[in-house]
């Protein structure tokens, strides 16, 4: 942590001394409101800046007469001739209109700048004004995505993303293009930055290779907020929010941000806290602590993201990113289990929520990160070659969480103890890209390589305390493992080209080549060596370790088809590739006590039972249009592999099956604005998920196939205020053992007041206080089924409450 704390000192030093004094200011916005991230260049110098959330923007210009060109994605291109005295400050007012075409520039859907219009494939933007739309009413990240990304599951209540799938599939989530996902899936992808720090979000639906593996489902690219060009600029966001319904009912956000530079540097931080306390249902009882993934109530986090830009010739730029993130638990009430446990283990109804909560090992999540972006334009005849380094430490720690274990060397039977597990990732890579443009011919390849190594061990409770205190006292007696250690390196070579047959058809495809090797340290299984610290023999035999690789060839193929400036269709052919969890897959034994050591009856190792890697073959369609009224999109998808990824129930640990699986269904969305500044739309998918077994397709079970699901908004707003109303439902979905997910429906209003000084934002979530319970809270309940009773994991959604934000930029 003091080393990023360094850095950032380093680049506040570097802000103070880089900031001048401008001749021309202007203010950037819509017909209702100012656009945050806008571009404005001077046209013949090499002099550009971006306006700050407040539309607002700072410029150098020497005397004479020039051309102001202002873009911003989705609307059209604006010029202004100005004429510009020595000594005189001029301030513009422009107003940008909606384009006619779909010229958005997008990164995600291959490493480089690329027209939507252009690009075979399903892709979604989320700008600032809709994410912070959100955020600022009161939505969590994870449930502002699900609003706003037609293909991606509702977003769960606590700290875990798992099961919030796109297209039904593994999604990869990235920030700034760097891979947040981890060969373990700890699924808190979401949990690793405040969206107070994230400009944009760009999203490609579907299977992919262009970043390697993981992104079966499709792409989650956040784009973080950047520096601007001249003076110091701030920005300060304070927020609440409550039920209203008890004392605890609240919580509470503080963000600041500075940001400045000069033509040749520029660079923004950003630091963002937030403090949860208790949350309440519809009924105006507490929610019970998530103990099998964590919680978010009585919660803390702190992000502090630095981000740079240094022009270090006219065609080379160096960005560079440092982030330090920390969510942890802070409180002392948590979920009481009862007398000996017994509200765990037989009768739900003592379950309850106390003060007096205390544990060697508290639920945290904590990241540090930073990366730099290289690029340089013309070299080696003509390309432009991007360059990236990254590394990334992090450490997961859970709930203290009950395991059992049942073995016939055990008096009883059995054993019951409380662990919890803190898990560690670190992550290094280096990624470089060339490309080239010739008239309607352009080819982009080059090479990936990562480094990643895991480890985790478990803390175990005194066994005697946490019964007496119905779980609430966590003293920890011994330190063992959790899960295998392993390192996975990677390699990988690609290329892709694009070629425009006509002036309305374009062909592109590619290939990459993915090299992955796996090397799984000896373990012995968790349960053994908790026994062993309990008391119960004093040895174990080792499941093997060994090496294993990997090497896969994935394609991609597509048309575009122009049918007007505006509007476009596509055919597409995808593959993407996913490495299942080594942690949950090996490390799983068999063991029977002679003497004092236990001894190895059969276990899950590298040389027994290699781990195979999933290939997934996607095909899908789509048309696209934009316009002035009108911005939709629709797809249709089918995808398959000839594996699956089967997760065992109680220990969440993870099998591959030679078992046919598919997806199939459609995405879409339609926003339409009307007169008089109403808007209205919504968007949705519908998606049937399968195994084969026998001859015959079956419903694939609900621990982690994806519901269908429906949004729908209507709004209206002016120069100083604005209202939407919104509605999200998840559909009933059942598997072939008639497992069910309930689906539900919930409406929001969020809102927004111009004041003298600053945006005031508001919301309030669960309008109609709906009682429903959440989507994980019933995958839990199936998928720890027979450890403990299901009211352990009833978590019912949040009920209705209210929030307020005021922002304001200087």
């Amino acid at each position: 942590m003091r080393k990023n704390l360094y850095l950032i000192l380093v680049l506040l030093t570097a802000f103070a001394g880089s900031l001048n004094a401008q001749n021309i200011t202007g203010s950037i916005r819509s017909e209702s409101q100012p656009l945050s991230g806008a571009n404005i260049r001077v046209e013949g110098e090499k002099l550009e800046t971006s306006t700050g959330n407040d539309g607002r923007f700072q410029l150098n210009l020497e005397p004479g007469t020039h051309n102001i060109i202002v873009s911003y994605i989705g609307y059209t291109q604006s010029v202004q001739k100005v004429r510009l005295a020595k000594g005189q400050n001029l301030d513009l007012d422009i107003v940008l209109h909606p384009g006619n075409y779909m010229d958005e520039v997008v990164v995600v859907s291959s490493r480089k700048p690329s027209k939507i219009s252009e690009i075979p494939g399903t892709v979604w933007i989320v700008d600032n004004q809709r994410l912070q739309e959100q955020i600022r009413g009161g939505v969590s990240l994870k449930e502002a995505l699900a609003q706003l990304i037609p293909g991606l599951d509702a977003g769960p209540q606590g700290r875990t993303n798992y099961g919030q799938n796109l297209r039904g599939r593994n999604v990869l989530v990235m920030i700034d293009g760097v891979s947040l996902n981890s060969t373990r899936g700890v699924s808190r992808q979401f949990d690793a930055i405040d969206p107070f720090n994230i400009e944009r979000i760009e999203v490609l639906s579907g299977a992919s290779s262009i970043y390697g593996g993981g992104a079966t489902g499709g792409i989650i690219n956040i784009i973080t907020k950047k520096g601007q060009t001249g003076p110091a600029a701030f920005t300060t966001e304070a927020g609440a929010r409550s039920g209203l319904k008890q004392k605890s009912d609240h919580d509470v956000r503080i963000a600041q941000s500075v940001s400045g530079g000069s033509e040749n540097f520029k660079g923004r931080i950003g630091i963002a806290y937030q403090k949860n306390n208790a949350a309440f249902d519809a009924d105006n009882k507490q929610i019970f602590t998530d103990i099998t993934q964590t919680d978010l109530q009585y919660n803390q986090s702190f992000d502090i993201f630095a981000n740079t830009e240094f022009k270090l010739s006219p065609k080379q730029t160096l960005k560079v990113n440092a982030q330090y993130y920390n969510s942890g638990y802070v409180g002392s009430k948590d979920l009481y289990l009862g007398p000996n446990l017994s509200g765990l283990l037989s009768n739900g109804a003592l379950l309850e929520m106390r003060d007096g909560f205390v544990s060697s090992v508290n639920p945290k999540t904590s990241r540090a990160a930073v990366n730099a972006d290289y690029h340089a334009a013309d070299v080696l005849g003509g390309q432009d070659l991007y360059i990236q380094g990254s590394a990334r430490n992090e450490k997961f720690s859970f709930h203290p969480f009950p395991a059992q274990v049942r073995n016939a060397s055990v008096p009883g039977g059995g054993l019951l103890y409380g662990g919890s597990s803190t898990q560690s990732t670190q992550y290094h890579a280096l990624k470089a890209l060339l490309t080239k443009q010739w008239s309607s011919f352009n080819v982009t390849y080059g090479i990936d390589a990562d480094n990643e190594s895991f480890d985790a061990n478990q803390t175990l409770f005194d066994r005697t305390a946490t019964a007496l205190s119905g779980g609430l006292t966590n003293n920890g007696i011994a330190k063992v493992g959790r899960y295998p250690g392993f390192r996975v390196n990677g390699i990988s070579g690609y290329a892709q080209a694009q070629w425009n047959l006509t002036s309305g058809l374009s062909l592109s495809g590619g290939i990459r080549q993915q090299r992955m090797y796996v090397k799984v340290n000896d373990f012995a299984g968790a349960d053994v060596q908790a026994l062993i610290a309990y008391g119960l023999g004093r040895t174990a035999t080792p499941i093997p370790g060994g090496k294993n690789h990997y090497d896969v060839n994935l394609l991609n193929g597509g048309l575009v088809y122009k049918l007007s400036e505006p509007e476009q269709v596509w055919v597409n052919f995808a593959q993407g590739f996913t490495l299942a969890d080594p942690a949950k897959y090996y490390g799983q034994g068999t063991y029977t006590l002679v003497g004092t050591n236990w001894n190895l009856l059969s276990g899950t190792s590298v040389n027994s039972s290699p781990l195979t890697g999933i290939k997934t073959d996607q095909l899908e369609a789509g048309w696209r249009h934009r316009s002035k009224v009108v911005n939709a999109q629709l797809a249709a998808f089918y995808s398959w592999s000839e594996k699956n990824l089967a997760v065992v129930p109680v220990t969440l640990a993870v099998t591959v099956e030679d078992q046919k699986r598919r997806n199939l269904g459609a995405e879409g969305s339609v926003q339409v604005n009307l007169p008089l500044g109403l808007e209205i739309g919504g968007n949705g998918i519908y998606i049937k998920s399968q195994n084969k077994q026998g001859d015959s397709w079956k419903r694939q079970n609900v621990t982690d196939a994806s519901p269908s699901k429906s949004t729908a908004f209507l709004g209206w707003r002016n120069k100083s205020v604005g209202f939407k109303v919104q509605g999200f439902h998840s559909f009933d979905l059942e598997d072939y053992l008639d497992n069910k997910l309930k689906g539900y429906t919930t409406i929001d209003l969020l809102g927004s007041v111009k004041l003298p000084l600053g945006r005031l934002s508001f919301g309030v979530q669960n309008l109609l206080n709906k009682d429903y319970q959440t989507i994980w809270s019933q995958r839990s309940q199936l998928l720890y089924n027979g450890l403990a009773t299901p009211q352990t994991f009833y978590y019912p959604g949040r009920g209705r409450t209210f929030n307020l934000n005021y922002t304001i930029n200087y």
